[in-house]
């Protein structure tokens, strides 16, 4: 069989957040252009999947009845902006995120079927910052958590991981899992002070989800290496001791040096190193059961490469990428050395890591 499918629909590229935006269709075409390209998708090691719809009833595992209307209403009277910043519905952008939402759903049905191995859902609109009730940074519905709370009711599964490593703070997914242990939430991305004002190192989960909710949240422009060290000193630690059944990935791509969004100066080689590792994680953990789910990565440049980089690995093909690879000043390496070693000292109460 083939080892890995790629959800991927031409509907994808129907929801439109306006000229000028960074979420744009072109993001999909240059990821798809790539995979043809390289010859990815005409390998026999992967095979592109076209997804089906999802239902309301799927929307509202996690998401408010009133808020689905809104998002609905809101599109079938030709679209507008969701809200105070700049996430935009278009005319056909419910459709759209109803495909989105399907394709994460199938991605995992697949997996869990043992159809394939792995799998990648090349969506959007992305979802991470969608919460119970509302829009935000580009995302109309969390598909990622959708996927996830798809799992816990119809596979009766009760440990998944679900790995953010988008340079935003997925707020939305934090929020909606905050208070269980049946969903680790993990996810490493820039100073979020200036958004979306959630993902510090003290924000852990409460109730029953204390200690399940870990935030890493780097400096601006920290390379490779000390994001590699947090990977391997704080995250897979973490995952060896909780076990899960299943791994779900937000897979952002804008820490990329060259991404007008993002601020981690991160290089394609970082994102298949961290793949190359949770992939090894989850042979070792969960039957090499795991999903990667799209949300940002808006350089033209490289996204395509990045994407079809993690893809290949994933599929186990060769894949040869050119970048370069960027070092974090002294100053910056302290600083980053100092919040690796706050997030331990936190985490050390709920779970065994080396100081």
């Amino acid at each position: 069989m083939s080892k890995t499918a790629i959800i991927y629909t031409p509907k994808y590229l129907d929801h439109k957040a306006g000229h000028g935006h960074p979420e744009s269709p072109k993001r999909l075409k240059w990821i798809m252009k790539e995979l043809h390209n390289s010859g990815l998708i005409e390998s026999r090691k992967c095979t592109l999947i076209e997804p089906e719809q999802a239902k309301i009833e799927d929307l509202e595992l996690v998401h408010e009845s009133d808020y689905i209307h809104l998002v609905k209403k809101v599109s079938e009277h030709g679209g507008g902006l969701l809200d105070l910043g700049d996430t935009v519905a278009s005319a056909k952008s419910f459709e759209t995120a109803l495909f989105a939402v399907g394709g994460a759903i199938n991605a995992v049905d697949l997996v869990m079927e043992r159809k394939f191995e792995n799998a990648f859902a090349l969506v959007r609109p992305p979802g991470h910052h969608a919460g119970p009730y509302y829009a935000m940074g580009f995302c109309l519905f969390n598909n990622i958590a959708i996927a996830a709370t798809h799992l816990l009711k119809n596979f009766g599964l009760d440990r998944i991981l679900i790995l953010d490593v988008d340079t935003h703070h997925g707020n939305g997914t934090q929020e909606i899992f905050y208070e269980t242990d049946k969903v680790l939430y993990v996810s490493l991305h820039h100073d979020p002070r200036g958004f979306p004002g959630t993902g510090f190192a003290d924000e852990v989960g409460d109730n029953r989800g204390l200690g399940y909710t870990v935030n890493i949240p780097f400096p601006f422009r920290i390379g490779d290496q000390i994001y590699l060290e947090a990977v391997d000193q704080i995250v897979l630690p973490i995952v060896h001791q909780y076990k899960p059944q299943f791994m779900l990935v937000s897979a952002g791509f804008d820490g990329h040096y060259s991404d007008p969004v993002g601020e981690l100066s991160l290089s394609t080689f970082c994102y298949v190193e961290t793949f190359k590792k949770i992939l090894a994680s989850a042979s070792q953990l969960c039957d090499g059961k795991i999903v990667a789910v799209l949300e940002g990565g808006y350089s033209q440049q490289f996204l395509g490469s990045i994407a079809a980089a993690v893809i290949a690995k994933m599929s186990g093909m060769p894949y040869t990428v050119q970048d370069m690879q960027l070092t974090a000043t002294p100053r910056l390496r302290k600083r980053a050395e100092e919040i690796l070693n706050e997030v331990k000292n936190i985490r050390s109460s709920f779970w065994n890591l080396k100081s």
